[in-house]
């Protein structure tokens, strides 16, 4: 395997047993691990990917892995990556579905709580340090708090989508007319070029498979490509992430019988108490659809499900990292990068603080996670499992 593929690999892996707290709060284990301690992306190449992933359907942060393992490694790093960070979640959720036929109340489990302080302190450190890079000015930081503001007012996955392209529109409005230097991160265009193809078969492929899927499952009447077709359809139209997609998969797996709401219900509070992507709740459906088979029944609807976004991933972005270095585009990203890190910071007050801080002693424990985070830079699995440590001990 190239040096590079299994430095990807090991990485997401690590960050696969580690990134508690959801989408947001990978974001901000994202920025720490890649900008800010390996330096494989620059503050603006990040934001970029996070816009776009933003604007994509599909589980943004693992759109976000694919990108990085794209970017670092080619198609292999991209798969090796997602596939790694997915790994430990996926293992669990199968596991589940064979042993366990229910679960408790993970809300009142003092760990969890734990963890969700955790998620605090790393989405406030993500959110503090893209804040001080992408929004230097007072036009920015208006940007962005505008941003965060209109997310906490409509609390809407599509009004997200709208701020960020209304954050675009605001930077080449503002900035259109300012000269702006190609960054160092800028791709060479005969790479781009030749990543062409490649992007423009993914788009194809995703969208053959969303109309072909449920045509062969007409003349076939097979219910594994039934159930394989409802999870690539959720995965193409949910837009906002994990928690988003839960009433699409229970519309396809509950009403035709194929689970119990009991089941479905045991899985998802399962999820909540793991790390990495929420999406690989669909490993936990498939091994309880198919029990006999638990591991080809979760994994194939794993694929199902994250495929699209691999695809939609894997052929946007060579046309985006192209078109992000005109100038034109250039004002634009200035603006959505403004309006990513409202988005942020919308995330990071609400579900973020407002599930995990219920007490001022929580407070007190954030403020204390983030200054080991921060100012004593210890490292963000430390800080993980003091937090999980804090809750145990019943301050939440």
């Amino acid at each position: 395997m190239p040096a590079n593929v299994l430095s990807v690999l090991l990485a997401f892996l690590k960050l696969g047993c580690i990134s508690f707290g959801g989408p947001v709060a990978h974001l901000g284990y994202f920025h720490k691990e890649f900008v800010a301690k390996r330096g494989w992306l620059d503050e603006d190449r990040y934001a970029s990917i996070v816009a776009l992933c933003q604007f994509l359907p599909g589980p943004s942060s693992s759109q976000v892995v694919f990108a990085i393992g794209l970017l670092r490694a080619g198609v292999l790093g991209a798969v090796a990556g997602s596939v790694a960070f997915m790994l430990p979640s996926v293992c669990v959720m199968i596991l589940a579905a064979v042993g366990l036929a229910q679960v408790g109340d993970v809300s009142k489990v003092g760990w969890i709580h734990g963890l969700k302080l955790a998620a605090v302190v790393v989405v406030a450190q993500a959110v503090w340090s893209m804040g001080r890079r992408l929004c230097p000015d007072a036009a920015r930081v208006i940007l962005a708090l505008l941003a965060a503001g209109v997310v906490l007012i409509g609390h809407s996955a599509l009004l997200q989508v709208a701020v960020i392209a209304l954050g675009a529109l605001a930077g080449w409005m503002i900035y259109g007319r300012t000269p702006i230097e190609p960054g160092a991160s800028h791709k060479p265009e005969s790479e781009t070029r030749r990543a062409h193809p490649w992007a423009a078969a993914s788009l194809l492929t995703f969208a053959l498979l969303l109309v072909a899927l449920p045509v062969v499952v007409h003349f076939t009447g097979s219910r594994g490509l039934d159930v394989v077709d409802g999870f690539y359809r959720s995965g193409s139209m949910v837009f906002g992430g994990g928690h988003v997609v839960l009433p699409l998969l229970r519309e396809e797996v509950v009403p035709p019988g194929y689970i119990t709401d009991d089941t479905f219900l045991a899985g998802y509070g399962v999820a909540q108490a793991i790390p990495g992507p929420l999406f690989t709740f669909a490993a936990y459906l498939g091994a309880s659809i198919f029990p006999g088979h638990p591991v080809a029944g979760g994994l194939s609807c794993l694929v199902a499900i994250f495929l699209p976004a691999w695809l939609l991933v894997g052929g946007a972005l060579p046309y985006w990292e192209r078109l992000r270095h005109l100038a034109p585009a250039r004002s634009a990203v200035m603006g959505a990068n403004a309006a990513v890190v409202g988005v942020l910071l919308s995330a990071l007050i609400d579900p973020v603080f407002t599930q995990a801080v219920r007490t001022p002693l929580d407070g007190l424990a954030a403020i204390v996670g983030l200054v080991m985070l921060m100012s004593l830079r210890w490292p963000v699995w430390v800080v993980v499992l003091v937090m999980a440590g804090v809750g145990e001990w019943g301050l939440g």
